[in-house]
């Protein structure tokens, strides 16, 4: 499905991107209400002469070591990692704009679809330099700007640094130059080897393969130039805090881009009809259904403070925040229903077609339903873990969840 991201959604004219299909694609700090509702009436109750004077369980969670392992473990890693995916796509690319033919083509699609599956798993984190550089927006911004994209060919001089440009770049944009510019390679190879346009067209794929990896390297120096200490030692617990604050993205992600950008928007949850061409990967046909699962693989890893490189390997995460809480929910450890809600999920995206724009136009009943496991995920992190571990919201909320 589709990675959009909402925090600039502003910048886009309804039916430009998907952030503009719903208002909820707008992040500010700000509370939800529904949240400062529960939190209110926690307090009337627990003012209100209750008898049960049994003590509440007293915070002292190392944060500190669980942001250790979040930088240290899971997001310098996936950093190198995409670094190194996106360094192979700017070769392959490279390449082809010097050899274009039929073989060099493939090897760029290859690479062009790893990297989209590596970038998956470091989306959420858009703290620090990731933040300032708009990352998720200026990488994974769609529908991509087909038109826009041509007028970029056609006229050059484009600045890809201008936020009127990030429909016109990123994974999206090239998904539609691999893919997207006939019905097979060979009608896709014919447009890179035209005599007046070809030249031009191999000369913006590779500019968009080289932007993609510099925005990438940023943030990586950024994290090895200090920035890791920094986040580790913000360890407190405030809007500004480095936990508050990453939680906070991610279920953003969660939220915004899984459960609404890569199966509720194209679904039609809140258009009112059906939009399969919303799609992440919409060009490459069936890599959208992957691309949704290993991005919730991300999501229940980063929940239970998996390693990147070595998934059996965990340390201090939010599980383990909340198990030391010893938070409940049904009975059950709050970690403990989360953890089966994400499962489930799985298990509903796992049954659709690979290609989800076939999906929602044969059978969107399906998509509806992942939709639906996803949905009760939001309500377990948005309101019953941040209740429990004393964290507000800090972005807008206006789909009603």
């Amino acid at each position: 499905m589709a990675i959009l991201n909402t925090k600039y959604s502003k910048e886009y004219a309804e039916g430009q991107s998907l952030q503009a299909a719903h208002p909820c694609f707008e992040k500010t700090k700000c509370i939800m209400k529904k949240l400062l509702f529960f939190l209110v009436l926690g307090t009337f109750l627990g003012c209100g002469g209750s008898d049960d004077n049994s003590p509440q369980p007293t915070d002292t969670f190392d944060r500190k070591a669980m942001l250790t392992n979040w930088s240290e473990n899971i997001i310098q890693p996936g950093l190198a990692a995409n670094v190194a995916r996106l360094t192979a796509l700017e070769a392959a690319a490279s390449t082809f704009n010097d050899t274009p033919d039929l073989q060099q083509l493939e090897a760029v699609q290859i690479a062009f679809a790893d990297a989209y599956r590596e970038w998956q798993r470091i989306a959420m984190f858009e703290i620090g330099k990731a933040e300032e550089l708009a990352l998720i927006n200026r990488m994974n911004l769609y529908p991509t700007d087909v038109a826009g994209i041509e007028a970029n060919i056609t006229d050059g001089g484009y600045n890809l640094e201008l936020p009127s440009q990030r429909t016109r770049q990123g994974l999206p944009a090239v998904d539609y130059l691999l893919f997207g510019l006939g019905e097979d390679n060979a009608t896709i190879l014919s447009v890179y080897t035209d005599a007046d346009n070809g030249a031009a067209y191999r000369s913006y794929l590779l500019d968009l393969c080289t932007e993609m990896k510099s925005l990438l390297e940023a943030v990586q120096a950024d994290w090895a130039g200090g920035y890791d200490a920094t986040f580790v030692e913000n360890d407190g617990n405030s809007a500004t805090a480095s936990t508050d604050r990453l939680v906070n993205d991610f279920i953003f992600y969660y939220e915004k881009h899984l459960r609404a950008g890569k199966i509720g928007i194209p679904a039609g949850v809140f258009s009112g009809g059906e939009l399969p061409n919303n799609v992440e990967a919409l060009y490459a046909k069936n890599l959208a259904r992957e691309l949704a699962l290993i991005s919730l693989s991300a999501a229940q890893d980063f929940f239970l403070g998996l390693s990147y490189t070595d998934r059996t390997a965990n340390g201090p995460g939010l599980s383990t925040y909340l198990d030391e809480l010893e938070v409940m929910k049904d009975n059950s450890l709050l970690s403990v229903v989360i953890t089966d809600q994400f499962e489930l999920a799985r298990t509903e995206i796992e049954e659709l077609s690979e290609n989800l724009a076939e999906q929602v136009n044969t059978n969107n009943i399906a998509m509806l339903e992942a939709y639906d496991a996803l949905q009760i995920n939001v309500v377990n992190l948005k309101v019953d873990m941040l209740q429990a571990l004393n964290i507000n919201v800090d972005y807008v909320d206006a789909d009603g969840d």
